[in-house]
């Protein structure tokens, strides 16, 4: 699976089923968690976290690269902290119904990119 392919995927399946924070101007806006999960079921890995003034943001590392999809939700620069997480806290910050939404609709248009 291409990083890029998928990245193209998350962000045309991003919505307001897959996050309560998104917005037309904003897509990424409150998608860190529930894309942190799909991409460790996509591409294995580790979960990693960040302390930022709005909370806790979740992204990953892949073959000891940091892979941030949700970056561009935010208006300044990530410094990143770089805190081992796990499943179960990225998950704290979604729900079942989120995270069923956004795997299903990225492996959609992944299908749809290959054909």
């Amino acid at each position: 699976m291409n990083i890029n392919q998928l990245g193209e995927a998350l962000e045309r399946s991003w919505s307001l089923k897959t996050s309560s924070k998104w917005t037309a101007d904003n897509p990424a806006k409150g998608q860190c968690g529930v894309t942190s999960l799909v991409v460790n079921d996509l591409l294995g890995g580790e979960i990693y976290k960040t302390l930022l003034p709005e909370g806790w943001h979740f992204y990953n590392r892949i073959d000891r690269i940091r892979q941030d999809f949700t970056a561009s939700q935010f208006n300044e620069t990530i410094q990143y902290g770089d805190v081992l997480s796990n499943r179960d806290e990225a998950f704290q910050d979604t729900n079942l119904n989120q995270y069923t939404e956004l795997k299903r609709t990225v492996l959609q248009h992944m299908e749809e990119s290959n054909q």
